[in-house]
């Protein structure tokens, strides 16, 4: 007998050693949710709950070629990225993802959870013109939106216009998070034709390294299952809502969220 073969998800990201972030937190988001995870490491970095102590980006050749070991033997039905801190290794990934099929999840990462840059300046207007057109959804916070596009956002009433000047840049949707506004955990999401709000409760807990990372592979993976975009970000949603609640101390700092929280 052959056992029926999961969906295939491909991360293009750094290594957190501490485990709660990055590729990590992208293949334990994918076991979870029931697909196979596959990694291309872009950086590795010496990282723990009180923040990075040192990022060592691979070179762009050894980038392509996991990507192309991965993908011509074995195929992927979604693709996420996340830090990717040069100018070269962007445009590199950038030329490989226009070149897919399989859909595409950008989350634009800019800073660590702890506040550490893991984008070159020079790398912005990079993203902003080669990779965010690849896109099939786009997740920034609203740091990475100010980073990307000038907007700045106070309120929930001001994340329309940033979901608007994030399309502008070429993803097919924008998902606008407002994790980091006063009130409900609201996020946006708009391809500037229809429109879905996503709400959930805030909860009382300072262990959420790793989020951004783990919702955006969330999405690959619900997309990678043939999900619409709209219902593979509902589905995200809903299980980073039960990771940020699980989410648990470890170490010093900031502790991770939990991805096995359905297990438990």
């Amino acid at each position: 007998m052959t056992a029926p073969v999961p969906p295939r998800v491909l991360t293009i990201a750094g290594s957190d050693s501490g485990g709660g972030a990055g590729i990590q937190a992208d293949l334990k988001t994918m076991l979870a949710l029931g697909a196979h995870g596959m990694s291309v490491v872009a950086a590795v970095t010496a990282q723990n709950s009180l923040g990075v102590q040192g990022a060592w980006e691979l070179p762009v050749e050894a980038v392509v070629a996991q990507y192309r070991s991965v993908v011509d033997d074995i195929g992927v039905q979604a693709v996420k990225t996340g830090m990717l801190s040069s100018p070269a290794l962007v445009s590199a990934v950038a030329d490989l993802l226009a070149a897919s099929p399989a859909p595409v999840v950008v989350d634009p990462v800019g800073v660590s959870k702890h506040g550490d840059p893991l984008l070159a300046a020079e790398a912005v207007s990079v993203v902003r013109d080669r990779l965010l057109p690849t896109a099939t959804v786009v997740t920034p916070n609203l740091h990475e939106v100010a980073q990307l596009t000038g907007v700045t956002v106070g309120t929930e009433a001001d994340m329309p216009a940033a979901a608007e000047a994030i399309l502008a840049l070429g993803p097919r949707w924008a998902l606008i998070k407002g994790g980091h506004l006063d009130g409900e955990a609201a996020d946006l999401l708009t391809d500037g034709t229809a429109v879905h709000w996503y709400r959930s409760p805030r909860y009382d807990n300072r262990h959420t390294h790793g989020t951004g990372c783990t919702l955006a592979s969330a999405i690959a993976t619900r997309l990678a299952f043939g999900d619409a975009v709209p219902e593979a970000v509902a589905a995200a949603k809903s299980y980073i809502t039960g990771a940020i609640a699980a989410g648990f101390p470890l170490g010093e700092g900031i502790g991770p969220v939990d991805h096995a929280w359905r297990w438990r």
